[in-house]
């Protein structure tokens, strides 16, 4: 049965050419792992560097490994990135449909063609799916590979089960170029003739993308160098249909450690995982930007990138073939920096349903809160534990009354509360004026340093040797009913 050649002109016909147009293509398997969001974000600055166009494209032919929700993941994790697609599931686009389990039909027809180039052949070979997905196939000893198409046809129509595979030439070389790691050449005899078309008709994931990426226009690759090895047979099939060859950029892979890849099995957090460990979003995005690509001339020192800067500054030639390792401790320095550059607004917003973990009193401000942790807080996830005594006065020991630097004792503490519950009792607009006023006054009318009444002053209302904030904004904010009474406890305790 002869090819349709008019189906192949149209759809040809329909490819948009002219800009730089990239792909993000991940697989419904779960979650956004750290190296996913990473070729997610180079391929998004790519595109938005050349004022190109970003494509989201869900291949999920491995039916086998597809999880439930899954693609609502990869959706909420682009929107919460700020990484929009112009074209996708979606949102439609002129190369529709995105989702590669609704374009089975055009991989069928394209396998067909190939075999009519003698690029492809038919394979009746009894294997399982796995081996011929595992590349694990000595073509020498497949038969099948020196039938004519005419037999081969009969067999088909004979109803006899196949899979389609790729004839790799058996001798000469292959060399692809990829934009990171150059010229690659590889001897065609180490190439196994891969499946291209399983048994139930679905493609392998290696043919459906290179069709994808010609059919969609894409004019730069982007994935991961574990790829790299597939890469000359990728290339065989694009000069098997006379296509042109898209650019290649294999990222060098995110490491937990010099030895090991990061991943999920291993613990290895994805990003839903760092935003549930309290890292922010702008940040995540800021770190994983630099693991494997640096900024050069101008900026070459800087650290902190909006996602529009780092648009305006992406090039190729700032990645680096070196594998990354991922340091939480420099993921940590990054959001310290991102939560002390926000507005105090921005802050309190964010720090909010954490404080409010912590600190169910309505009548405590969280706004009031958030103001002393701004500057003092790494991790959202932190804020807790360092605000909880605002709730309830934590169990404490006499010790944390001693403090040398303060020049303060047990005995003096005594003294330093049982005045300053007087003066503070006396004061009528409790604010962090009034309170800084009383108590300075009070240690200048008793000839002490600020530090030996503020200290226990500070023990006493919070219970704790290490606060957010010191005695005048924790007073200001307890209220002054409960600081006197805070302060009591702590006298009676004395």
């Amino acid at each position: 049965m002869a090819l349709d050649m008019k189906y192949f002109e149209e759809m040809e016909a329909k490819i948009p050419k002219g800009k730089v147009r990239t792909r993000f293509a991940p697989s419904p398997t779960g979650y956004m792992h750290v190296g996913n969001l990473r070729t997610a974000l180079y391929t998004w600055l790519i595109a938005r560097n050349a004022g190109g166009t970003f494509i989201l494209r869900i291949e999920d032919t491995d039916q086998g490994r597809l999880v439930e929700g899954a693609t609502d993941v990869i959706y909420k994790t682009l929107a919460e990135c700020k990484l929009d697609h112009d074209e996708g599931p979606d949102v439609g686009g002129p190369v529709a449909p995105y989702i590669q389990s609704e374009r089975r039909d055009t991989y069928g027809k394209y396998a067909r063609l190939l075999i009519e180039k003698g690029h492809a052949y038919y394979c009746f070979c009894e294997k399982a799916d796995s081996a011929e997905d595992s590349g694990d196939f000595d073509r020498a000893e497949d038969p099948c590979r020196s039938l004519s198409l005419a037999e081969a046809q009969a067999r088909v129509d004979a109803g006899e089960p196949y899979v389609i595979r790729q004839r790799i030439p058996e001798v000469g070389t292959t060399t692809f170029r990829d934009a990171i790691f150059g010229d690659i050449t590889v001897e065609n005899k180490t190439l196994d003739d891969q499946v291209l078309i399983k048994r139930d008709g679905m493609p392998t994931y290696n043919f459906a993308n290179v069709i994808d990426d010609h059919l969609m226009g894409i004019t730069h690759v982007v994935r991961g160098s574990e790829y790299l090895s597939s890469a000359p047979k990728y290339n065989l099939l694009y000069e098997g249909f006379g296509w042109d060859i898209p650019t290649y950029v294999h990222c060098s892979p995110v490491m937990r450690d010099a030895q090991n890849k990061m991943s999920k099995r291993h613990g290895d957090p994805s990003y839903e995982d760092l935003k549930d460990q309290g890292f922010l979003t702008e940040a995540i995005l800021n770190y994983v930007a630099l693991l494997g690509w640096s900024p050069r001339g101008d900026i070459a020192e800087q650290e902190v990138f909006s996602l529009d800067e780092l648009a305006r500054a992406f090039d190729l030639a700032g990645m680096s073939k070196s594998p990354a390792i991922f340091d939480i401790e420099k993921l940590t320095h990054f959001n310290a920096l991102y939560l002390r550059a926000m507005s105090p607004e921005d802050f309190a917003k964010v720090a909010e349903p954490y404080i409010r973990q912590a600190v169910k009193d309505e009548h405590l401000s969280v706004s009031e809160i958030a103001a002393l942790l701004q500057a003092r807080c790494e991790k959202l996830t932190e804020i807790p534990e360092k605000v909880a005594f605002f709730q309830e006065l934590p169990d404490y020991d006499m010790e944390l009354f001693t403090n040398k630097k303060s020049k303060c004792t047990p005995e003096v503490a005594k003294e330093m509360l049982s005045a300053a519950i007087v003066t503070l009792g006396a004061i009528h607009t409790w604010n962090e004026w009034n309170i800084k006023e009383v108590l300075t006054g009070l240690a200048e009318g008793m000839q002490v340093k600020n530090a030996t009444v503020m200290w226990p002053v500070r023990i006493a209302a919070a219970g704790q040797a290490v606060t957010p904030g010191g005695a005048v904004e924790i007073c200001q904010i307890l209220g002054k009913e409960e600081t006197l009474r805070r302060l009591k406890l702590g006298l009676d305790k004395l």
